[in-house]
């Protein structure tokens, strides 16, 4: 699926089985609430803090790739209700990244092993 094609189908999603977009101020609280649950699971995951449930552990992976999905979501809604195009953002943003860090990965000491 294209960004585009994500945007619109999320677009219609909200239209029909969501009724309305969230305003965009909870949406923004949202998005900060699911990236909490993925930064959560990524300490558990590949962090130092363990599961408290070992069937949590199990289920991990899902969990983790679900909560990605969800804070994809909420960030396309964001981009559908401020008239963000995403395609158009990121290529302009790695174009942008492009240049302004041509070298400076490259000449980065800790980068190299």
């Amino acid at each position: 699926m294209t960004l585009k094609k994500a945007q619109e189908t999320v677009d219609e999603w909200i239209n029909t089985v969501g009724i309305r977009y969230y305003s965009e101020l909870t949406n923004t609280a949202i998005l900060m609430e699911e990236t909490g649950e993925v930064a959560r699971l990524m300490a558990r995951i590949y962090g130092e803090q363990s599961f408290k449930n070992p069937v949590d552990a199990e289920n991990a992976p899902a969990q983790l790739a679900d909560e990605m999905a969800d804070v994809l979501f909420v960030l396309i809604c964001l981009a559908n209700q401020t008239g963000i195009d995403l395609t158009e953002a990121l290529t302009k943003n790695l174009a942008k990244k492009t240049i302004r860090d041509a070298d400076r990965h490259r000449n980065n000491e800790k980068l190299r092993d």
